[in-house]
């Protein structure tokens, strides 16, 4: 499912008009990415939590040449699906 299809299946789930569910979306994303930048954990009931993780800084090698080469530490956004939602698909 691309954006197109989510904003048409949000519309068509909230009763709303297309250009609301971009809105809508549009909204949602920058909030949960405004919420991980102030460095917050989202959590939505029975969905599920997003979070900033951090990756320390470790040794790897370049594939190509098989230099050792130092990976800096970074931080990567994270999705964990709550349980009660886990459980609806079994």
């Amino acid at each position: 499912m691309n954006k197109n299809e989510l904003v048409r299946a949000i519309a068509n789930n909230a009763g709303i008009t297309l250009k609301s569910a971009d809105i809508a979306l549009d909204g949602f994303i920058k909030a949960i990415t405004d919420g991980l930048n102030a460095g917050e954990k989202i959590q939505i009931s029975g969905f599920g939590s997003f979070e900033i993780k951090e990756k320390p800084a470790r040794d790897g090698f370049n594939p190509k040449t098989g230099e050792k080469i130092k990976i800096s530490a970074t931080k990567i956004p994270a999705f964990k699906f709550g349980k009660a939602y886990k459980d609806s698909f079994n």
